[in-house]
């Protein structure tokens, strides 16, 4: 936690103006957070800025890097990776009986004193930015762990019968072994880990920004005591192999709260597992920074404050598609609206809206969840999908009696929400009348501003993004490419962006609907109303430089009609 004079220290050192410090001050109070947190996630200063300010204050020197390597590998010994990482410390060195500590908050002298009480030696502090000393930290007990884990396995015959962690009596270095892959997936930003088999080994993925990239190994025999460990923190039957298997963890990592969803399924090689995290704690994005133009941004707003109607949002799954619903919902969120939600699962808790997961081993489904919501008087209501016919029907009954209803579709652009509805059995004047607008959505990576290469683009270039070459205002146009840098883990993007296609239901796109058109005439028509496609809002994305041409065709590859 943080010290309480540090808001002193940051106005006193001007990084950060008073009444900035008391919103984020009193934001802290109200989630029970730490300031230094509450400030880093509002923006109201970055970490470099907030590390120089307080290590100026206590007169100690800021290290950029920490050089890992030349850590000498008994000071993991030294200080338990439990206190390293509660205090987001590590030990960086010694030299004549004292040893050399990074801290992230250089003013947190309490840890330094209960360290030096713990070791009995004198201790020296320099500071270092949080996600440097994170990383130092999983890189030197990791280095730690496998060095046991290797000891342990030596002299064991490959053939013999592996053992399940409940059998294993030096467990503690597999227990620190799987908490360190939820840790560093949480530092790298990763939605999901996965724990593959192979012939002879373990291969954990993260997938992060969309993309799976491959982080660490094990020796294939640890791969029973992994999978334990894992079921047993989820709740799963480790006995079980044969089935596959759900569970839930709920985990504290780096002040965060974490729920991570497991799944296990048999594979030929052994059990493999995927997690999904998520972050319960992670600050909404708002709208505009979703990635809508100023139009778009306008139109939105003023749908998601009609008081009927229907909203889409359509696109496949990983599109964003819950995460642009909760911006409108957050957005439109006050004392004197109902708004209730339905979904599977509840991913982010909205503090003011009543949320319901659906159960349908118990008969709380979509369809059942939206008809027990008509009789609690809402305002807003959100599902979480349409699946099928009945839960269309009563969506679109809730709108027609004076609800505004958004949910999701899984189609490819937006006209095809008319076709896939009218696929369910839905009546074209039904969805004529209650829907609003369909927004299709796709998430391309975000170039790394700070190593993105700008080049002069080929005419190809131009014509892949459906521009025309000859066009004056392309004349001078810069697109970007990703080069690689150590601020993005040499990928050249990092985070990702919204390109959005947002068909407005007027008089011309209804009588289209009305009359059972097919979805490339649909498109045909909302194109001569204004509309633009996913491929043209690419390019808007391009030309601003925020992706790339190679990204946005990836991500509309299919999905454009005619």
């Amino acid at each position: 936690m943080s010290t309480p004079w540090v808001g002193e220290v940051l106005v006193r050192r001007g990084v950060v103006a008073p009444e900035r410090l008391a919103d984020c001050v009193a934001v802290a109070r109200e989630r029970g957070a730490d300031l230094l947190d509450v400030l880093l996630a509002t923006h109201a200063l970055d970490e470099r800025t907030l590390l120089g300010a307080l290590a100026a204050e206590v007169g100690v020197p800021v290290l950029a890097q920490i050089a890992v390597e030349q850590v000498p590998a008994g000071l993991a010994d030294a200080v338990p990776i439990a206190f390293a990482r509660q205090h987001r410390l590590v030990p960086i060195g010694e030299r004549d009986g004292v040893l050399c500590v990074a801290i992230a908050n250089p003013l947190a002298t309490a840890p330094l004193d209960d360290l030096r009480a713990m070791l009995g030696r004198p201790i020296a502090a320099v500071a270092a930015p949080g996600d440097v000393i994170d990383q130092a930290i999983n890189r030197l007990y990791e280095r730690k762990d496998e060095a046991a884990l290797s000891e342990a396995r030596a002299g064991e015959d490959q053939a013999d019968e592996l053992r399940d962690l409940i059998d294993v009596t030096d467990e503690a270095p597999v227990i620190r072994w799987v908490n360190n892959l939820f840790y560093t997936a949480v530092k790298e930003r990763a939605s999901d880990i996965h724990i593959e088999p192979t012939e002879r080994e373990v291969v954990v993925r993260y997938r992060i920004d969309g993309r799976l990239y491959p982080r660490k190994t094990a020796h294939r025999g640890f791969l029973p005591s992994i999978v334990s460990r894992v079921k047993i923190e989820a709740g799963l039957n480790i006995a079980e192999k044969r089935l596959p298997q759900d569970g839930r963890i709920t985990k504290k990592i780096a002040g965060k709260v974490v729920d991570v969803r497991v799944s296990t399924i048999p594979t030929a090689r052994g059990e493999r597992i995927v997690m999904r995290l998520l972050d319960k704690e992670q600050v909404l994005l708002d709208l505009p920074e979703l990635g809508f133009d100023p139009e778009q941004l306008r139109q939105i707003e003023h749908l998601i404050t009609r008081p009927d109607g229907i909203l889409l949002v359509t696109g496949p799954t990983g599109s964003g598609k819950t995460t642009t619903l909760y911006a409108c919902l957050n957005k439109i969120n006050h004392p004197d609206i109902n708004i209730l939600t339905v979904e599977d699962p509840v991913e982010y808790e909205l503090r003011g809206i009543s949320q319901m997961q659906v159960q349908p081993k118990i008969g709380l489904t979509f369809a059942a969840g939206l008809r027990a919501f008509l009789r609690q008087d809402p305002d807003v209501i959100m599902v979480g999908e349409i699946r099928d016919r009945e839960t269309a029907e009563i969506a679109i009954h809730a709108s027609l009696t004076g609800h505004l209803v958004l949910s999701t579709l899984h189609t490819n652009d937006a006209p095809s929400a008319a076709t896939r509805l009218a696929e369910m059995g839905v009546q074209p004047f039904l969805m004529a009348s209650s829907l609003l607008a369909v927004l299709a959505q796709r998430l391309v990576r975000r170039l790394c501003p700070h190593c993105r290469v700008p080049y002069r683009p080929t005419p190809e270039d131009v014509r892949a993004l459906g521009l025309d070459p000859s066009a004056p205002a392309l004349a001078a146009a810069c697109f970007h490419r990703p080069a690689g840098c150590e601020r993005c883990a040499g990928v050249g993007y990092r985070g990702r962006i919204g390109i959005f296609e947002l068909m407005i239901v007027d008089d011309a796109v209804r009588r289209g609907i009305l009359d059972g058109v097919d979805a490339t005439s649909l498109m045909r028509i909302a194109q001569q109303r204004g509309m633009r496609t996913l491929r043209e809002d690419g390019a808007r994305q391009v030309l601003a430089g925020h992706t790339s041409v190679e990204e946005v065709l990836a991500a509309t590859q299919g999905g454009e009609i005619g």
